[in-house]
């Protein structure tokens, strides 16, 4: 799908790579020219200079194709102001907005626009907000760094070493659920059908590694 992105700073650089790795067409919009660095060499996606806000800049973003806005700019009142116009004049689905101060969040929220506070784990939630139907992570470590998920594993993983679905995702297989049992893999595990994968990653990383294991093992022709 089409997505949106509304300031190139730390955040916006990193969801903007997350989704472009995953396959979705981003046109990521920045005031700063300089702000496009952040992005990494493989990003292939549209970058927009101008403010977030503006309709003509929002236009040349490709706004009313976009299926998902994201807010993650420096400013609150910049974010909400472009997340209202994505969401009331251009009439986009999804629309998610970063706000730093946690009483205008639940304003916002009340208003129907997820809002996203400056945590850790920013990038897995906003990608989960704008892709995704359920919640990410099964469970956190206290600081939030290290998260487990349930893969959404494609049927063609099946006969792949877990070590192969590690070097895809970048995570590690925590465990596995065969036949109702947990077990512990190794280096020399091959996934089975049926099998419930299990992976522990960065925050930042997990549902863009959810992303990779619902599609096709790499050089596969299915």
């Amino acid at each position: 799908m089409h997505v949106v992105v509304m300031g190139c700073g730390r955040v916006g650089a990193s969801l903007s790579d997350g989704l472009s790795r995953i396959g979705h067409d981003v046109a990521v919009i920045d005031r700063d020219a300089t702000a496009f660095h952040r992005l990494s060499p493989e990003f292939v996606g549209e970058r927009v200079l101008g403010m977030g806000f503006d309709r003509d800049v929002l236009l040349r973003a490709g706004i009313e194709e976009a299926s998902a806005f994201a807010a993650v700019s420096s400013g609150d009142n910049s974010n909400i102001i472009s997340a209202r116009v994505a969401r009331e004049t251009f009439g986009v689905e999804r629309v998610v907005a970063r706000i730093y101060d946690a009483k205008r969040a639940a304003v916002y929220e009340r208003l129907g626009i997820p809002t996203i506070a400056t945590v850790p784990w920013t990038t897995d939630r906003l990608l989960n907000v704008l892709t995704l139907e359920t919640e990410t992570t099964k469970w956190r470590d206290p600081s939030g760094n290290v998260g487990v998920a349930e893969l959404p594993l494609h049927e063609d993983w099946a006969g792949h070493r877990v070590t192969e679905l590690e070097s895809a995702t970048g995570g590690r297989v925590a465990f596995l659920i065969r036949f109702g049992s947990g077990v512990l893999p190794d280096s020399k595990s091959v996934i089975q059908a049926g099998d419930q994968v299990y992976i522990a990653a960065v925050a930042g990383h997990i549902a863009e590694a959810m992303a990779i294991s619902a599609l096709p093992p790499s050089g596969d022709d299915s």
